[in-house]
């Protein structure tokens, strides 16, 4: 009769071959591509020593296609918990040295049973991904697999962060998923995605192309908007995901994390009154707006690459989480379009989530015009702002820094759709349209019967900007609460936020709203 010893030992050597994967040579080939295996990753992600395996010795039980003559420890898939930050976190990292990733039925089973454990505990789901997409040989269970997951991304969205970090190739289903979480992460030259791969491509259509010009890291961080957040390498983006959880909850019924600053400061910053030019056609660089105002300047930019007209992220006042949108001048004049809208849009839903303040930093001289965006559906995508901010119930402020045109004034937090507070600085301009197209439209019959039509048009564009132009016809009617000084708008921001800590509003029960997608 065997002791209790070595039925110890035994499943110590178990545990060993499981930790092994696909074993040595499959581990130098993981390595030879640039890439760590799934526990290095665990490792650098994680806290050290904090990392708690489950189901380790789960096992397909696949028989089609000589599968039940081959093992695969682990099932191609490492699951559990640790901390960051000294946070509970539920983590799955797939491991490409067994079946190249693929998922399969019980692959499947070890990734919800930790989404599940995630939701019950109130803690962030992060999945690590590397593989081929679906195990061919366990056909529709596979299928199967990836319908559970799916189903858990959707309906845990909104009560978990859930962040995908694409650490190698992920084709077909492998995709879906990680686009349903709420960040999605890439490592340059390494990771790919995409529903059909080159190959495939080519022989439906013709087209050549190679996998990184068609799903890399590049393409999906500035064409696409597929991804959130790019490194150059699998250490620097994993420390990119433990920064950017220090800005979350752990999930919708707790309040951000606070993160005392290093500094204590008065609020004032003689710089402001500098970076914004008056003139309003003049271009500027919007996050050194934002970097003056957050706690030392650290502003964590998400999806940078992506309508740059747009600037989103994440920073702190006074140690507290805030969202940050900004419309960027440098860029098509800040104006919006179809990718702005979508990118400022999912971006304060997910802050509203997740009761995370929004700040709004507004200089915008309006919706982009043109047939392709008028074709591509601006009206559906632009009205996704009007959605996002009016159903949000954060604290929401923004503060107007010059320009504030038409329908995207209205749409980017105004009053009318429920900003709890609305500052300006005091060469803010808030009206219909800029004082050249309103004079044209207004004063058209008088500029045109005049003897000298040019000068008539240029005395009536000032008429104009002197009566309309200016912040203080808007915060006569009530919709600017304040025209502020801009060096001291950090002071303002920090008191309303204050102020609206405890902000409590609730909207009409319902089972969802209709976004229009």
């Amino acid at each position: 009769m065997s002791t209790m010893y070595e039925k110890i030992d035994e499943m110590y050597e178990r545990r060993r071959k499981v930790e092994l994967g696909g074993g040595d040579k499959k581990i130098d080939a993981q390595h030879d591509r640039g890439k760590l295996t799934a526990r290095e990753r665990l490792d650098l992600l994680l806290d050290e020593d904090s990392f708690v395996e489950l189901n380790p010795f789960i096992e397909h039980r696949a028989t089609n296609f000589g599968m039940d003559k081959i093992e695969g420890p682990g099932e191609g898939v490492v699951t559990g918990y640790g901390k960051i930050n000294g946070r509970l976190v539920f983590v799955f990292s797939q491991d490409f040295t067994v079946f190249g990733g693929a998922l399969g039925e019980m692959h499947a089973l070890k990734i919800a049973r930790i989404m599940d454990l995630a939701a019950k505990t109130g803690a962030p789901v992060i999945g690590l991904n590397d593989s081929g997409g679906a195990r061919i040989q366990e056909g529709v269970e596979s299928l199967d697999g990836y319908g559970h997951i799916f189903y858990r991304n959707s309906i845990y969205s909104g009560v978990i962060p859930q962040i995908s970090v694409i650490m190698g190739p992920c084709a077909g289903g492998a995709v879906y998923s990680p686009a349903i979480t709420d960040f999605v992460c890439m490592v340059e030259k390494t990771s790919q995605m995409f529903i059909t791969g080159p190959k495939v491509i080519e022989a439906v259509t013709g087209e050549k192309i190679s996998s990184e010009d068609l799903g890399g890291a590049k393409v999906h961080a500035s064409v696409s908007g597929n991804a959130h957040f790019t490194a150059p390498s699998e250490p620097e983006m994993l420390e990119q995901v433990r920064r950017l959880l220090s800005f979350l909850p752990q999930n919708n019924k707790e309040q951000p994390p606070f993160v005392p600053p290093k500094e204590k400061d008065d609020g004032w910053d003689d710089d402001l009154a500098e970076i914004v030019p008056i003139a309003p056609t003049k271009v500027y660089d919007v996050r050194k707006v934002i970097y003056k105002i957050v706690d030392g300047g650290d502003f964590m930019e998400v999806q940078p690459d992506f309508a740059k007209n747009v600037v989103i992220g994440f920073g702190r006042i006074d140690g507290y989480s805030v969202g940050i949108v900004a419309n960027q001048p440098k860029f098509m004049a800040g104006g919006l379009d179809i990718n702005s809208s979508d990118k400022l849009s999912r971006f304060v839903r997910f802050c509203d989530s997740f009761n995370i303040p929004l700040i709004t930093f507004e200089d915008v001289s309006g919706f982009f015009p043109g047939v392709n965006q008028e074709h591509g559906g601006i009206i559906r995508h632009g009205a996704k702002i009007l959605y996002a901010y009016s159903e949000a119930t954060v604290p929401k402020i923004t503060v107007i820094l010059r320009k504030a045109f038409g329908g995207a004034y209205v749409a980017l937090n105004s009053k009318a759709i429920g900003a709890d507070i609305v500052y300006a600085w005091p060469n803010a301009e808030i009206a219909v349209m800029g004082a050249e197209g309103a004079a044209n439209i207004i004063f058209a019959k008088e500029i045109e019967n005049s003897e000298n039509p040019t000068a008539t048009r240029q005395a009536k564009i000032q008429e104009y900007r002197e009566r309309f132009a200016n912040p203080y016809v808007a915060a006569s009617r009530g919709m600017v609460d304040d025209v502020i000084d801009p060096r001291e708008t950090r002071k303002k921001l920090r008191e309303a936020l204050e102020m609206l800590r405890n902000k409590k509003e609730e909207r009409p029960a319902k089972k969802h709203g209709n976004i229009p997608l």
